[in-house]
């Protein structure tokens, strides 16, 4: 390949890197946010089995039978593991692209050793 075509496809590369990575954060906070949804729940849940049948229990919308709140914060968690299961998935396919790219990148340097001095000689 021509010095051209070889920047060409590291600069395509590169993009792909810096998007792949994006994505991947992002899957990463949406998994952390659904962890703390999930721990909300339980700890919540925890807290509501304490409590005897008859007490009296409030939601912002106001008395709110015992029952109905734990089936709720159940429905969270079990809603919760699904979305991180979901992601999990999600982060393992992105991690697999990101793994591919990296490969891509050090073949193309391994191609074109004058490529690789150039970059390592660019000022960031």
């Amino acid at each position: 390949m021509s010095d051209e075509a070889n920047r060409a496809a590291f600069l395509e590369l590169q993009g792909r890197m810096i998007e792949t990575t994006g994505k991947l954060k992002q899957v990463q906070i949406q998994m952390r946010s659904k962890e703390t949804d999930k721990k909300r729940a339980f700890l919540t849940l925890e807290e509501l089995q304490q409590l005897s049948d008859d007490t009296n229990t409030y939601k912002s919308i106001g008395i709110y039978p015992k029952s109905a709140l734990i089936k709720e914060q159940e429905q969270k968690m079990q809603d919760s593991e699904a979305a991180i299961a979901s992601l999990q998935t999600s982060k393992d396919y992105i991690e697999k692209q990101i793994s591919e790219v990296e490969n891509n990148l050090r073949e193309l340097l391994a191609q074109d050793p004058g490529l690789a001095r150039q970059i390592m000689s660019m000022t960031v």
